[in-house]
């Protein structure tokens, strides 16, 4: 098969055009509609049902794209091994993580790892689903939850536990609860039940939800819970690692917590040797050794009071 016509088809089932496919290949349209058609003769196929306002793939049409685009997935990462196979470190580094880890602890940090290698351009992707990172959704995860899949390597960063922190502003104005069951006199900020998250922050939401919580503000992410706590809108359970960049909150229940949630970095075993993986991180795991220090020096005792 051939794999210039494959490539214009990829182009053009990317696409939906064969205008588009034409500017993004540099060849004319007519040309670009050549080669379909000569693919199509060769397959004995039709591979696109053609329509005023662009092209939409076939059933066949559908399993060549499958193909191409894993063939594109392979060559990016061939790509990648290549380019990193130079002593610099630049190019783009896709980081996948959750939407509170990144926006609250990793994007805050980044500008030193950027003072390192000015060249790098990290595509940070924030959101709860878990990318397929064999697939090439993403070169690099941080996730709460080790890896299921065999072809990754992983590396545990930390533990997170979910506790119960407040505003100072909103505890002289409502007072601070000693005994779990005074919670329901306060209004609790937690991820909402249906938001994607880790069961450990869920089943602690669940068991203060037992005592009869007079008034509730529900976020799908914690970047949004933290806003209402420092906001003084009530009492919000929140990850510890945050304690450290926002210690003007105080912890609230000292023995009211989640258990562990374990960390971990990983990253599919072929970018094992790559440069922009292996700088991101050592970065990473420096940061949470600092973090570890600073927290275990402001908060000996790991209470978290203020």
């Amino acid at each position: 098969m051939d794999w210039d016509k494959l490539r214009i088809f990829h182009a053009v089932a990317d696409a939906g055009s064969l205008t588009h496919a034409g500017d993004a290949l540099h060849l004319s349209q007519s040309a670009v509609s050549r080669q379909i058609r000569s693919l199509e003769e060769s397959l004995n196929t039709t591979l696109f049902h053609r329509h005023a306002r662009g092209l939409i793939l076939t059933e066949q049409g559908e399993l060549l794209f499958d193909a191409t685009r894993a063939m594109a997935k392979r060559l990016d990462t061939a790509t990648a091994r290549i380019r990193d196979s130079e002593e610099e470190v630049f190019g783009e580094l896709r980081v996948t993580t959750t939407i509170g880890f990144g926006s609250l602890w990793l994007a805050p940090r980044l500008f030193k790892l950027y003072e390192r290698y000015p060249d790098l351009k990290i595509d940070l992707m924030l959101e709860e689903r878990v990318l397929d990172l064999p697939m090439r959704e993403a070169d690099v995860a941080i996730r709460m939850k080790e890896p299921s899949q065999a072809d990754l390597i992983r590396r545990r960063l930390m533990s997170v536990r979910m506790r119960c922190y407040a505003s100072p502003e909103y505890l002289a104005a409502n007072g601070k609860p000693e005994q779990v069951e005074e919670i329901g006199a306060h209004r609790l900020i937690c991820q909402n039940p249906n938001a994607a998250q880790v069961a450990a922050g869920a089943g602690l939401v669940a068991r203060l939800l037992q005592h009869d919580v007079r008034s509730t503000l529900t976020v799908n992410n914690y970047f949004g819970v933290l806003q209402g706590v420092i906001s003084n809108l009530g009492i919000g359970v929140l990850p510890d690692y945050l304690i450290e960049d926002f210690p003007q909150l105080e912890r609230v229940l000292p023995d009211v917590e989640s258990v562990e949630v374990p960390v971990f970095l990983a990253f599919p075993e072929e970018l094992r040797h790559s440069k922009r993986i292996a700088a991101f991180r050592d970065f990473v795991q420096e940061e949470v050794i600092a973090h570890r220090r600073r927290v275990k020096e402001r908060d000996p005792d790991g209470t978290d009071s203020p």
